[in-house]
Order: C-alpha cells, then structure tokens, then sequence
C-alpha cells in the first residue's frame, strides 16, 4: 500500500507541524489519531484527503477510508494505488463485486502484483460464497421439501385415519343397525309366539271349559256316574264271558247253554186237568 505524504501544502509552520504530527501517529500505529490531525489541516487537497483515507483505513473505519479516497483523486496521487486502496476497503466491508471492479480500473492503469493477487483473491472468495450460497439455497430447498414432504405425510396419515374412523363409523352403524333390526324381529317373533300362545291357551281354556260343562240327567243330575257303572257292568261281564267260556269249554259245545233254574226237590204233581188242545 502507497503512504505517501504531501509536501508541496503551502500552509504555515502550524500545518507542518500538525502534518508532523499526523505522520508520527500514523508510524506509530495510531491511526485514528493521525486522521484527527489531519482533519484538523484546513486546506482541502488531494494529498491530505489520501493521507487521511490510508488513516481511516487503518482505524478500521472504511465507510470514512473510501469517503476520503474519493476526494483523494487529483494531482500529487497515485492512481493506481488511489483505486488500490478503494478496492481494500470495499473488500474489507465484503463488498466484493465493487473492490473487483476497483482493481479492475487500477490494474487498467498499472499492472501491479498485489493488485492482481487482490483480484484473484475477491473473486476466489465471491466463487467461494456463490457455492456457499447455493449449497445453503439447496439445504434450504431440501429443508422446505423435506417439511412439504412431511406436511404431506401427515396430511396423508390424517387422511388415513379419518377414513378408518369414517369406517369405523360406519361398520358401527351397520352393526347397531343390525342389532336393532334383530331385536326388532326377535321381539316381533316374541309377539306372534306370545299371541299363539295366548291362542292357544285360550283353546285349552275353552276345552277345559267344555269339559266341566257335564251332562244333566231328567232330574238335574250329573251323569258322571254312569261312567262308573258301564266300568263296573263291564267287569262283571268279562267275568260272566269267562265263565260261559269254561263251562262251553267243559261241555263241548259252543251254544250258550240253557239256562237251568233250580226246581223243588220232589217230584212234579201230575196234572188232571184235561187240556184243553
């Protein structure tokens, strides 16, 4: 970097003093300092103001550096190293499309292998943060595809889910659908069993009924004895069958025999009367 000092200033004993000064700070690393000095140097030239920028910049205050560069341009100046300088504080502040373009316009003038190593060196490092750049622009695009991605299967997922509920809604209904249509034609087969029931009941009922309603008789009563009497007359038959079976048995013969009654033991009477055929 050129440091050069203006020495044609046509000024008082006061301002070679006060340059005196500027450039001892400056030397002696006290940079912010020597740009107070030099500002305090009333005459505006070319020189001062490129004195004070290599101050400035120095100080760590650029935005200054390139204010003072820029009212730097002008007789007793380097060009090149003027533009230079420029491209360092744009540079520092990582500006660095302008300092290419600033060691673009100096090199123009001059070659100079600092400048060029300059150049090299801000367009390496604009490639580097171009790459950087894209390589955070994909992260981001991989970030925002990987969230879509998972909005999407979430959506996806709640879709699902509320599908099967749906479903599960569904089957539920059908079941209790089924159930009450069930219950319905249960209760409706209880109904007709219970009125088929009831029917028959009231059958039995009226049969019973008109089994109690027993027969009267001439003088008004039940005829529930003659059962009794058909039951007995009829054993007593069986008996009397039997024995006629015996006694046919006995006699050989198949006739019911005659009927013989019991006579009185003497002999009969004759009888006298005339008959009268």
């Amino acid at each position: 970097m050129y440091y050069a000092l203006f020495t044609c200033l046509q000024a008082g004993i006061t301002d070679f003093k006060t340059i005196k000064e500027a450039r001892q700070a400056y030397e002696a690393k006290e940079y912010t300092k020597s740009a107070a000095l030099y500002n305090q140097l009333e005459k505006e030239v070319p020189q001062k103001e490129y004195d004070l920028g290599n101050a400035y910049y120095k100080s760590k205050n650029y935005d200054a550096a390139l204010k003072a560069y820029e009212q730097a341009k002008g007789e007793g100046v380097d060009e090149a190293q003027r533009l230079h300088n420029m491209g360092n504080a744009h540079f520092m502040k990582n500006e660095l499309d302008k300092a290419i373009e600033e060691y673009e316009k100096a090199l123009k003038i001059k070659e100079d292998k600092d400048t060029r190593f300059n150049l090299e060196l801000a367009k390496k490092k604009k490639r580097q943060q171009e790459q950087k750049k894209k390589q955070q622009q994909k992260k981001q695009n991989k970030d925002q595809k990987k969230k879509k991605d998972q909005k999407n299967q979430d959506h996806k997922k709640n879709e699902q889910q509320k599908n099967k509920n749906q479903k599960h809604k569904q089957n539920e209904d059908q079941k209790n659908k089924k159930d009450q249509n069930k219950k319905k034609q249960n209760d409706k087969q209880k109904g007709e069993k219970k009125k088929e029931d009831e029917k028959k009941k009231g059958e039995k009922n009226k049969s019973d009924s008109q089994k109690e309603k027993k027969p009267q008789n001439k003088k008004g009563n039940e005829a529930s004895s003659q059962p009794k009497e058909q039951k007995k007359m009829s054993k007593e038959e069986k008996i009397k069958q039997a024995e006629l079976k015996r006694l046919l048995k006995k006699m050989g013969q198949k006739k019911t025999p005659t009927m013989m009654y019991q006579m009185g033991t003497g002999k009969p009477k004759e009888r006298n009367e005339i008959r009268p055929w």
